[in-house]
């Protein structure tokens, strides 16, 4: 069960470094090289990705929330947060994948450290 923790614990440092580029560098030259876009798109899109930048941070928290409970012996508090959170992770990461077959690779990073955590951690449950 720990390795899995650990695992998705790396996804929520992803998820809140997705935070960081949607919500408090967006227009900077590095973020917008790191998503594609111009100075044009960035500041016409800047609103939106500063909102969805908080979902990932969300995500984020609810997934250390949960690893928080766990190590403090609330174990099935704790496994709830995590799936709850991960398996969230997981499934924005597929809808980012079906809605533009271009941003396969980002809803990969996306999804594979949550899925690979939880199933992992499950393992771990067994």
């Amino acid at each position: 069960m720990i390795a899995g923790l650990v695992i998705v614990a790396l996804a929520a440092l992803v998820h809140l470094y997705i935070f960081v580029l949607e919500s408090l560098t967006w227009t900077t030259a590095r973020t917008r090289a790191v998503f594609g876009t111009s100075a044009e798109q960035a500041a016409q899109t800047r609103q939106l990705a500063f909102n969805q930048g908080f979902y990932n941070l969300f995500l984020a928290v609810e997934v250390v929330a949960g690893i928080v409970a766990f190590a403090l012996g609330a174990v099935p508090v704790g496994i709830a947060l995590v799936l709850a959170g991960a398996g969230s992770m997981v499934l924005a990461g597929v809808v980012l994948m079906v809605s533009d077959a271009t941003k396969t690779r980002a809803a990969l990073i996306q999804l594979l450290p949550p899925l690979i955590g939880v199933i992992v951690g499950g393992i771990g449950l067994l």
